[in-house]
């Protein structure tokens, strides 16, 4: 069952700029933290960027810090990721996550959506 919806992947150039969407149709994202992650083939899944549920708290890995934004708009009960200057290397599935930060809190994955970043 799938439990979070990302959108937004597909081939760019580099130098490109990309906005990735994350839905979770099934529950309110108001009171999770959200996260993206990426893996790229052969590699391990890299944790990208998250946010704190009160939105007040991001962090951000050494890899995308000034290039990638995260962001949540919970009116829309969506999460994004704004992917700019894009590299070769960022090249991987990226996918969202979110997970109550409480004892025994409730975590969900989305299925994953490519980025192809190649001239």
């Amino acid at each position: 069952q799938v439990q979070l919806v990302e959108s937004g992947g597909g081939w760019v150039q580099p130098g490109a700029s990309l906005r990735l969407s994350c839905t979770a149709p099934g529950f309110t994202l108001d009171f999770y933290a959200v996260a993206w992650f990426r893996q790229a083939p052969g590699k391990e899944r890299e944790g990208l960027a998250c946010m704190h549920n009160s939105a007040d708290s991001t962090y951000y890995a050494d890899s995308v810090k000034d290039r990638f934004t995260i962001s949540r708009d919970n009116a829309l009960n969506t999460v994004y990721l704004q992917m700019n200057s894009l590299k070769p290397e960022d090249t991987a599935v990226y996918s969202c996550y979110a997970e109550q930060l409480v004892a025994g809190g409730r975590r969900y994955w989305g299925q994953g959506t490519q980025v192809t970043v190649s001239s």
